[in-house]
């Protein structure tokens, strides 16, 4: 399936995408050094709490910072997040919106395991306009604003065509609930292709290794907004193809995501979908 266009985003004004990337820098930051100073240390999720899903302190202590943060720099503009929130259904008609992920990856961080991420967006309503994403365990703050390209630590980072598929890496992730329906069809049929899919915990650094160059693409059967939407700017302005579940290009679907290198889109979509129940 070929991948459609979507509209253009409007023009933003370039001193408010400036001042976003630097906030949105420092807290990424902030964010990283907080992360890799308490990770591992035992808590455990509430008998009510999914181990998909759980809720931390750290969490819970970032995402109160990042809120305060934006409230004094950005006056009036709503932030939804991970910890406190659930995005209500008219979230696009505020113009400009942040969305934060604390911890994304909980459970890798209460295990120590060196896998789990910060992630921070402004988005309007086309899109992310700026995305970070903390990598803690690899020193790494890879930032992106709209039309400005990529960068890891940075440095800016370009994504080149790919030709095959063959022994490239897809990346996945588990639903709150566990395995999606169709995961187990999506997997034996990049296997018969000769392609590694991997369940790493943590959605943001799934995109964000497409984004890298690391891997040749990252399906999301599901997720909440700030869950991506920081990812999806890196991938993005990186030059990976984003698309819905109906191959559909959107810079922030509503209802599954495919990020892929360009080149391989048509041939992950064609497994997604001969997955689907």
């Amino acid at each position: 399936m070929t991948a459609l266009p979507s509209e253009p985003a409007r023009q933003i004004d370039a001193a408010l995408v400036s001042r976003a990337f630097e906030v949105a820098g420092r807290l990424a930051n902030d964010a990283a050094d907080v992360i890799t100073a308490t990770a591992g240390r035992g808590a455990r999720p509430a008998p009510t709490e999914s181990p998909f899903d759980w809720v931390t302190d750290t969490g819970r202590t970032l995402e109160r910072h990042t809120r305060r943060v934006l409230s004094e720099e950005f006056p009036g503009t709503p932030v939804f997040g991970e910890e406190f929130d659930d995005l209500p259904t008219d979230a696009r008609s505020h113009g400009f919106r942040w969305s934060v992920d604390p911890v994304d990856g909980t459970a890798n961080y209460v295990a120590g395991l060196p896998w789990c991420a910060y992630s921070l967006a402004m988005i309007d309503d086309h899109g992310p306009v700026v995305g970070v994403v903390a990598d803690p365990y690899r020193a790494q703050i890879y930032a992106a604003a709209r039309g400005r390209g990529m960068r890891a630590n940075g440095v800016p980072v370009q994504l080149s065509a790919q030709r095959e598929t063959r022994a490239g890496i897809v990346c996945t992730e588990l639903t709150k609930d566990g395995p999606w329906a169709g995961m187990n069809r999506f997997i034996s049929g990049a296997a018969r292709a000769q392609v590694g899919v991997r369940l790493l915990g943590s959605p943001s650094l799934a995109i964000a290794q497409v984004a890298l160059g690391h891997a040749m693409a990252a399906v999301l059967d599901s997720y909440q907004e700030w869950d991506v939407a920081g990812a999806l700017a890196l991938a993005i302005e990186a030059g990976a193809e984003v698309v819905d579940r109906q191959g559909r290009t959107a810079s922030l679907p509503e209802d599954g995501v495919l990020v892929a290198a360009p080149g391989v889109t048509t041939e992950v979509l064609d497994w997604w979908h001969t997955a689907q129940p």
